[in-house]
């Protein structure tokens, strides 16, 4: 038997480490909070566009004026709340904002109804979405940290899989008010029962240590629940939080111009909505290998050398688009640009985590996650904006090819420091 830090003891050779139900709970509320909403979604786009009236441009600007309006205070709300009371009471107060507004989509009438639904979207996703999940695997993981993101983003992954083929199965079955009223009530029923009785914040509260460790005197103190003595005023100041969240917005934004305008583009070229929807769920079959990949690949090498590889194949696979009237260019194009989606939100933690330590990784994934979402809803808005007045896409897919490469380079610059050097905790500007 073996005396953990915090004074209860555990053979470890019959016990199977709680943090991989943890990674099995936030598997799930990747699949829901992210893959549904962001890639499930936009097949919802052309019913509104054919019943509501809505233009390109509007059928994202919901989700804009959600970032713009409440995505980045809720953040740092978030954040806080994250650092201070733990993830798993914040995911629980988002999942009902996630879920009832798809609910309420499914009675609406007007643009300012959609307006405000996506808003309360915004909210939920802030509260029960990447920040608190990213959060939740940093505390029970260090050593295993990136082989256990890779496992819970496989939920966004594989959310992304099916919500497509779901959604549409479902509007050609049920119409898209009643597609929209159903994948509400099927989030309500799955993540709060998670939420309460799976989800715990950290392994100290149930006597346990990260990665399933063995505690001993030369290693206890590097496992306190802090990990780390950065504040977000010392991190703020430095070069490289500005090009971890610089890169993530660039790439992150073209992800999302890509991903919400997919299908209409598509459909433009000459597939069916259906055809449409098989080819995005194969870019989004190709992200689980990538996410599993490089998980394992962070945990071996340098995570921002292997964050900006991903995304500069990322930003290299995106002029595909440009031959996709061709069945065989389109399944390129999802087959690259998916397996380097693997990298597109996972390593944000992980890089963060590795440069800036984890006592205040709430609020410092907040300040970038919220950086980034107005950023991933200006993008799609603006590709919309392009196509209403070019009524093509060629010059949206320019811009993000070079958004793409230079977000790469950003990445790349960011210096590999570690949480305690002491140009990290003084603040000061790495050379």
């Amino acid at each position: 038997m073996i005396k953990l830090a915090s004074g209860s003891s555990v053979n470890p050779s019959s016990r199977f480490f709680y943090g991989w139900w943890i990674v099995g709970a936030a598997f799930l509320n990747l699949f829901f909070t992210t893959g549904v909403i962001y890639y499930g979604f936009p097949v919802f786009y052309p019913a509104f566009v054919t019943a509501l009236g809505f233009t390109r441009a509007q059928v994202t600007q919901g989700f804009l004026l959600g970032a713009l309006v409440v995505g980045l205070p809720f953040g740092i709300f978030a954040g806080t709340l994250i650092d201070r009371v733990g993830a798993r009471r914040v995911i629980l107060s988002g999942i009902g904002l996630i879920g009832l507004p798809l609910i309420l989509m499914g009675w609406m009438t007007h643009f300012w109804q959609y307006e405000l639904l996506c808003i309360a979207e915004v909210i939920g996703y802030t509260l029960a979405g990447p920040i608190a999940n990213q959060v939740l695997i940093a505390q029970w993981f260090r050593e295993r940290r990136g082989q256990a993101m890779g496992y819970a983003y496989l939920g966004l992954g594989l959310g992304g899989v099916v919500s497509p083929l779901a959604a549409n199965f479902l509007i050609r079955s049920f119409g898209w008010r009643t597609a929209l009223e159903i994948a509400g009530a099927v989030i309500l029923a799955v993540l709060f029962p998670v939420g309460l009785w799976v989800t715990r914040s950290t392994p100290f509260e149930m006597g346990l240590l990260p990665d399933g460790t063995i505690a001993d005197d030369s290693r206890t103190q590097d496992l306190e629940p802090d990990g780390g003595v950065v504040s977000v005023a010392a991190a703020v100041r430095t070069r490289d939080f500005w090009l971890i969240l610089a890169g993530a917005t660039l790439i992150l934004s073209s992800v999302n111009a890509v991903i919400q305008h997919f299908i209409l583009f598509l459909k433009d070229q000459g597939y069916s909505i259906q055809n449409a929807s098989h080819v995005l769920s194969a870019l989004l079959i190709s992200s689980l290998g990538g996410r599993v990949l490089v998980g394992y690949i962070a945990d071996r090498f340098r995570k921002k050398n292997t964050m900006a590889l991903f995304y500069l194949v990322l930003g290299v696979s995106i002029p595909l688009l440009y031959f996709a009237r061709q069945p065989i260019a389109a399944f390129a194009f999802a087959t690259t640009f998916g397996f380097s989606m693997g990298a597109d939100y996972m390593l944000i933690p992980l890089v963060t985590a590795d440069r800036f330590g984890l006592a205040s990784l709430g609020k410092l994934l907040a300040l970038i996650i919220m950086g980034y979402t107005i950023g991933q809803w200006i993008a799609p808005w603006m590709a919309g904006k392009i196509f209403d007045t070019y009524h093509s896409y060629r010059l949206a897919w320019a811009i993000f090819t070079g958004a793409g490469l230079l977000g790469a380079a950003a990445i790349y610059a960011v210096s590999s420091s570690s949480p305690n050097s002491p140009a990290i905790l003084s603040g000061s500007m790495p050379e």
